[in-house]
C-alpha cells in the first residue's frame, strides 16, 4: 500500500522541483520576444511603447533575482501592450 501511494507523491515532487526551471527558463525568450517586437516599431502610443520597455526591463531584473514567477507576469503584461500575446 506505502509503494502505491509513494510512486504518485514522488512523482509529483519531481515534476514541481523540476518544472521550476523549465519556467525559469522560458524567461529569456519571451525578453527576446519583447525586444524583437520592440525593434519592429509597433504602432502603439508612445506612452504604452514606453510602459512596454519599462516592464520588460522590471521582468529581466527580476528573472535575474530569481523570481520567475514576477518576472513572467511582467513579461506577460509587456507582451500584451505589444500585441504579440504568450
Amino acid at each position: 500500500m506505502k509503494k502505491l501511494i509513494a510512486a504518485p507523491v514522488f512523482a509529483l515532487a519531481l515534476t514541481v522541483a523540476f518544472g521550476g526551471a523549465a519556467f525559469a527558463n522560458s524567461c529569456p525568450m519571451h525578453v527576446k520576444a519583447i525586444d524583437e517586437a520592440l525593434a519592429a516599431a509597433p504602432q502603439i502610443s508612445a506612452e504604452d511603447l514606453a510602459k512596454a520597455k519599462q516592464l520588460r526591463d522590471q521582468g529581466e531584473a527580476a528573472h535575474a533575482a530569481g523570481n520567475h514567477a514576477e518576472s513572467m507576469a511582467l513579461l506577460a503584461e509587456a507582451e500584451k501592450l505589444l500585441g504579440i500575446g504568450m
